[in-house]
């Protein structure tokens, strides 16, 4: 770790992980903040430490910030402000208790995230990865009328779990696509924005799933949602079904995923998370029908950087006494 020059007015911040130079550079002129030098993710006695002697921690979704963490992190620790909308690898509860802040920077990756569920159902449905695996081996023969045939988007049924920003924005695009939108959520959603979306809330998730031809995850990782398409549900989609997601691995049981896929139950599945991170279920790495990705929902320039933006007020605003504008707080989660 390096720091700049610091200054005793400064809250003195931490930061876990590399992040855009600009942001860097932005937080070292406000703050007085310790930069990592690499990119490594911290061990746990590293991120005790780091929040033992500073103001403010500035973790990611790599950072798993429990109770028994944050027993360890002393008085001087006010404020954990997330690099990431999710706070599931946070104990909000504890931290309150403590009397720390967190605070997230939701809305951000919310385009980028919507852009990428369309990637993975257009890659999966058309046959994507396998088209270009043909081609890097060099044995494509040339074109034939009945070869790598996917399915058309156009006039599927496309069910949402979970609408809330990313959810609306990905119901918009499919909307674009042709598709038939259906949702299932926590609570329905206005008249006049479903009206505006075009979608059809199911208050049964089993009754949505059973007659989709797409469904996208975009519910977050809470106690209610973990494994929310366990086997029992997964059984439940149609043969033809493909599975999407983009938010948290844990919502769906993996393993049944898995078997399914490679009994054929399901036809196909586009993964960016999964559920114990980046240790990925090796069978699932086999099937020709899985798009798999490494979390790149958010993965954009302009994203990071608004992300970096959101992070650096919230800091601020705490700095200067006021309550931070993205302050998650127990009710929300």
């Amino acid at each position: 770790m390096h720091s700049p020059q610091p200054s005793r007015q400064k809250l003195r911040v931490a930061v876990t992980r590399r992040l855009p130079e600009a942001v860097e550079t932005r937080m070292s002129e406000l703050f007085d903040v310790i930069l990592r030098e690499d990119d490594n993710k911290m061990s746990r006695d590293d991120l005790a430490a780091a929040m033992r002697g500073a103001d403010v921690l500035v973790p990611t979704v790599t950072d798993h910030i429990d109770a028994a963490m944050l027993a360890q992190a002393g008085e001087r620790l006010k404020l954990i402000a997330n690099y990431g909308a999710g706070v599931d690898h946070i104990d909000v509860h504890s931290a309150r208790q403590r009397g720390v802040l967190v605070t997230n920077t939701p809305g951000v990756v919310t385009e980028d995230t919507a852009d990428m569920v369309m990637a993975l159902i257009l890659g999966v449905t058309r046959r994507i990865p396998e088209g270009m695996a043909e081609m890097q081996a060099g044995r494509w023969a040339g074109w034939a009328p009945t070869a790598h045939l996917g399915g058309r988007v156009g006039g599927r049924r496309l069910g949402i779990l979970g609408m809330g920003r990313i959810g609306q924005a990905v119901a918009r695009r499919a909307n674009v696509f042709g598709m038939q939108v259906h949702y299932h959520n926590r609570r329905r959603l206005r008249p006049e924005i479903e009206q505006d979306l075009q979608a059809t809330y199911w208050e049964s998730l089993d009754q949505m799933l059973a007659r989709m031809d797409i469904i996208s995850v975009n519910a977050p990782h809470t106690p209610s949602t973990f494994h929310l398409l366990n086997a029992r549900r997964l059984k439940l989609l149609k043969p033809t079904a493909v599975v999407v997601n983009t938010s948290r691995g844990e919502v769906i049981d993996e393993n049944a995923l898995t078997r399914m896929l490679r009994a054929g139950d399901i036809a196909g599945a586009g993964l960016d998370v999964f559920e114990h991170g980046h240790e990925i279920n090796p069978r699932l790495r086999e099937l020709p029908n899985v798009v798999l990705l490494p979390h790149m929902g958010s993965a954009t320039v302009e994203g990071r950087a608004e992300m970096g933006e959101k992070v650096i007020i919230n800091i601020k605003t705490f700095a200067d006494g006021h309550r931070p504008p993205d302050l998650v707080v127990p009710s929300m989660l």
